[in-house]
């Protein structure tokens, strides 16, 4: 039985693009869309395998970006795929393999009405850009051509954007789209002291640390301390020379 609009699906509903209705008269379109997440241990080079594995299955990878692991940052990779429908469901279980399973969601949205308008639409502006063609083929008077051709102008503009939106909501229905996600296992943080002694080593080398860091300040401060003390004196000698003339005036 079809999917409704924004329905779950499991793997083995969401390989097709269009159902028939209960009829068989009809087809419906539908647009396919999912999330997997994936726990493996590089996720760099999972990700050129899950690449490989959707360009064998006739799809493509519409984006990529991929966050090598350091010291302090675990590595993972970010996929869009877009799958061909009628191959998503073994493309999706061959991903699964690729890793431990985290998150996986697959939904399907009926775009059939959306499909439906778009090409009626389309078969109207169409039979009215021929109409105007064949206006403009006859006018009689300069008059009658300018107004021809600036309405076709527009209804061919008009039919340009509809057609541009018809072929991305086809290309969304044919291929389904597949947001993957690689990780990896967090950095584990490291192990505290575990016992008196060790306790007393890192404290001595947190002392020994705080130690060198204190004489380097003092060593920059220095010369510093060194100019101010020979400022200050001379504005002391300045008040007390000031001071004392101004004592020996009043006397």
């Amino acid at each position: 039985m079809p999917a409704g609009p924004g329905a779950p699906l499991t793997e083995e509903s969401a390989g097709a693009d269009t159902t028939r209705d209960a009829d068989g008269t009809s087809e419906r379109s539908v647009v396919t869309t999912g999330w997997l997440q994936l726990t493996v241990e590089d996720p760099v080079a999972t990700a050129a395998d899950a690449s490989a594995l959707v360009e064998r299955a006739g799809g493509r990878v519409d984006h990529r970006s991929e966050t090598p692991g350091t010291d302090t940052q675990p590595a993972r990779a970010s996929l869009v795929l877009r799958i061909p429908a009628d191959e998503l469901d073994g493309a999706v279980a061959a991903l699964r393999e690729l890793g431990r399973v985290d998150q996986v969601s697959l939904d399907a949205s009926d775009v059939t009405v959306e499909r439906q308008d778009l090409e009626a639409r389309i078969e109207a502006l169409t039979a009215s850009v021929d109409r105007l063609q064949q206006l403009l083929a006859s006018a009689a008077t300069t008059t009658d051509l300018i107004a021809i051709e600036s309405e076709l102008t527009t209804r061919q503009a008009e039919l340009d954007g509809l057609t541009a939106q018809r072929e991305l909501l086809v290309d969304q229905i044919d291929y389904a789209t597949v947001s993957l996600e690689l990780v990896t296992e967090g950095v584990a943080p490291s192990a505290g002291p575990g016992d008196f002694w060790s306790g007393l080593a890192v404290g001595w080398d947190s002392l020994l640390a705080f130690l060198g860091a204190a004489l380097v300040a003092l060593g920059v401060a220095l010369p510093w301390l060194g100019v101010l003390a020979v400022v200050g004196g001379l504005v002391v000698g300045i008040v007390l020379l000031s001071t004392r003339r101004r004592g020996d005036r009043e006397a």
